[in-house]
């Protein structure tokens, strides 16, 4: 049996940003929470007060660091630089139909992304991440990221396999909970709301 098959991962997502509304892709650039998504944030609290997390991760954007403070874990949080939202390139700032005018059928899972990460980069860096907290020896781990950042995460830990992603929403403050079904990686919930 797996000796870590105890561990359970709470990833959770930003709350609402001007971008997240709008379907603006937002990798690099570091916006704000919306009133809305500092009430999310809040929202949050009260059900992971419940939890006893021996690790708190959170990428270093700001509206990640808002979000794990408002849920009441920002005095316990260490920032985890491969926590940070997929490098969008030159389609930061842009949404999906804005892109499509000019590159039919885009889709960030199978497109390449010029000046940015393509699927397998961000596989990597969520592969590199779950080694790195599987050397821990953190049982109860908390992870405040991004939207498409979460789903490969999810998707890596599931299935070994960043292309999953493509098939986990995740809203804005949703939580999911990773773990172990036996001593199989399982996906234990999925895009919670509080």
């Amino acid at each position: 049996m797996n000796m870590k098959s105890g561990v359970q991962i709470w990833l959770i997502r930003h709350g609402e940003t001007e971008w997240s509304k709008s379907g603006q892709h937002t990798g690099t650039t570091d916006i704000p929470l919306t009133d809305e998504g500092r009430k999310q944030a809040q929202a949050l609290a009260p059900v992971l007060a419940s939890r006893s997390f021996d690790l708190v991760l959170t990428s270093p954007m700001g509206r990640a660091i808002e979000t794990c403070r408002l849920a009441g874990l920002g005095d316990r949080a260490t920032v985890e630089p491969e926590l940070h939202e997929w490098n969008y390139g030159i389609y930061e700032g842009r949404t999906t139909p804005d892109i499509r005018a000019e590159v039919p059928d885009w889709s960030v899972w199978t497109s390449p992304i010029p000046q940015g990460e393509n699927l397998a980069d961000v596989g990597g860096r969520a592969q590199a991440l779950i080694d790195k907290l599987l050397a821990t020896q953190a049982t109860n781990i908390a992870l405040f990221s991004h939207a498409h950042f979460s789903r490969v995460f999810g998707a890596q830990w599931a299935m070994g396999s960043p292309s999953l992603g493509a098939h986990l929403v995740m809203d804005t403050a949703a939580m999911s909970v990773l773990g172990f079904e036996r001593d199989v990686r399982a996906i234990i919930k999925w895009n919670l709301l509080p």
